[in-house]
């Protein structure tokens, strides 16, 4: 990269929150070098999806904080790196991931979760782990400005801790690889990891959103045979059927619950697998209703933020029905990523069909509004 700024403050573009779905301000901010277990990160690509979106709108209060710099998924290049860090270097291409992994702690050691104890995904985080401090400052007056997800993309420069950082073929083109940060990751790993889906099987898929379609191409790359799509928004089944959803239901068009549907497509015992990628519960339990007595499993994605339980009676689950939630799809970011990213270049997940706007970085308050109108999957920004 030519790195001349190792070891000071880079001045840069940021896009800032100061309040809740306020625009977000494009405006020059100090970045701080990178301290021990940190990298900085000169971001090239960076993606929005609806976590970004619901904090932005500062959805749940206890998450406020501000000023802050949102966006969790994006790659770039390694500018510089903190004391310890030994597996990356500068020039190193990278992408950041909100879901970490040290490789030393019980959660990184034990093969059954892809859990860490201190760089996991947590959204009330909003500093670094080393000091409790921020590396982001306005230029102005040196007020701290937050992290969010272990990432904050939404800037020319970022730093993040090496734990979230995974290091990527340099052949590999970086626009596709930002897809591998959240959404195409969470996904597909939620249908190949944590519901491990069979060839020929049958799959329901609630949500047609990033995150939905990535389950539906991670099912048609394992061989299903029926991949059936629930949303109440019609103009997604397009995008959707070249994704792989063999069968779209739109709930509002139906006089029979979207549950009765899916098990009338499935000659009345209904799916094997159910992925439920909305964040509301009462689409939790039709997902839970839809898969098939004795052997089928719901798998969670969506994120649930409001104070609602489980809606399921406790003996329904002796039924031998299942059911199971999936962070960042069951990847373990540093163990599994670079394989994962060579598996997508291979074909078995085309990267690129999840991209379906482009925008300078300045547009990214247009990005938004794409996003919140339900226009687009993955707005991808070039900064």
């Amino acid at each position: 990269m030519g790195n001349n700024k190792a070891g000071e403050v880079i001045t840069c573009k940021a896009a800032v929150a100061w309040g809740p779905g306020q625009p977000l301000v494009m405006e020059e901010i100090l970045v701080d070098p990178p301290q021990k277990m940190e990298v900085r990160i000169k971001v090239l690509f960076t993606s929005l999806c609806h976590t970004d979106l619901s904090a932005w709108k500062g959805e749940n209060e206890s998450q406020r904080a501000y000023p802050r710099i949102f966006g969790h998924e994006a790659s770039g290049i390694v500018e510089s790196v903190g004391e310890g860090v030994t597996d990356l270097k500068e020039g190193d291409h990278v992408v950041p991931i909100f879901n970490g992994e040290c490789g030393e702690c019980e959660y990184c050691r034990c093969e059954r979760t892809n859990m860490c104890r201190d760089y996991g995904v947590n959204p009330m985080k909003k500093a670094m782990v080393a000091d409790g401090g921020c590396r982001f400052r306005t230029k102005e007056t040196g007020e701290p400005i937050f992290h969010f997800l272990n990432t904050s993309t939404f800037s020319e420069f970022t730093v993040v801790e090496s734990a979230c950082v995974v290091k990527v073929d340099p052949g590999f083109p970086l626009e596709k690889m930002a897809m591998l940060s959240c959404g195409v990751s969470t996904g597909v790993g939620a249908a190949w990891n944590t519901a491990d889906v069979k060839a020929g099987s049958t799959v329901a898929i609630f949500g047609l959103g990033s995150v939905g379609l990535a389950v539906a191409a991670g099912a048609r790359a394992r061989g299903a045979l029926k991949i059936i799509g629930v949303d109440i928004n019609p103009a997604k089944f397009v995008k959707a059927q070249e994704l792989g959803i063999t069968d779209c239901i739109n709930p509002k068009g139906l006089e029979t619950a979207s549950h009765e549907e899916i098990k009338r497509l499935t000659g009345g015992g209904g799916v094997d697998y159910s992925f439920e990628c909305t964040g509301n519960s009462a689409v939790l339990r039709e997902a839970f209703l839809s898969t098939h007595l004795g052997w089928g499993l719901t798998v969670l994605l969506g994120v649930h933020p409001g104070p609602k339980m489980l809606p399921l009676h406790p003996m329904e689950l002796f039924n031998g029905q299942q059911i199971t939630g999936s962070v960042f799809g069951g990847f373990k970011g540093k163990t599994h990523l670079p394989s994962f990213a060579e598996d997508c270049m291979r074909g078995a997940v085309n990267l690129e069909e999840f991209i379906s706007h482009e925008l300078p970085f300045e547009k990214i308050n247009e990005a938004f509004q794409l996003l919140q109108g339900g226009e687009s999957l993955r707005c991808l920004m070039h900064l």
